[in-house]
């Protein structure tokens, strides 16, 4: 699966942004999808991840009722609906597949995007 994330950018605390990551290639229905978060001399965190069929999610604790995350397997996409942004949330995004399931490790994600910037100013 090849993935390309999207919709990032620079917003207040306070905002909200939504992320989208697109699938092209193999099935992506098959396959369980990610979030993860990066800064600069950071490891990768795990956000969010969602089962293949989407009735399982599970989140980090630094942003349970804040983000949401969601799929769509008719349009092979991936998203990220990020509500009450806080300056912390600031990163890159990358979006990713796995066919573990319920994983929050990056070791277990074997697709990934290439990562889009979200900012969040005070």
């Amino acid at each position: 699966v090849q993935l390309q994330a999207s919709g990032g950018g620079l917003v207040q605390a306070g905002d909200s942004l939504r992320l989208s990551c697109a699938a092209f290639g193999r099935s992506f229905s098959a396959y369980n999808g990610g979030w993860f978060r990066q800064t600069p001399g950071k490891a990768r965190e795990f956000v969010a991840g969602i089962s293949w069929s989407g009735t399982n999610l599970y989140y980090s604790d630094s942003v349970k009722g804040r983000f949401t995350i969601s799929r769509d397997n008719a349009k092979s996409t991936l998203y990220l609906q990020m509500r009450g942004l806080k300056p912390e949330d600031t990163a890159v995004y990358f979006c990713a597949t796995t066919l573990r399931f319920d994983s929050m490790y990056e070791r277990d994600f074997t697709s990934w995007g290439q990562g889009t910037l979200v900012t969040v100013s005070s």
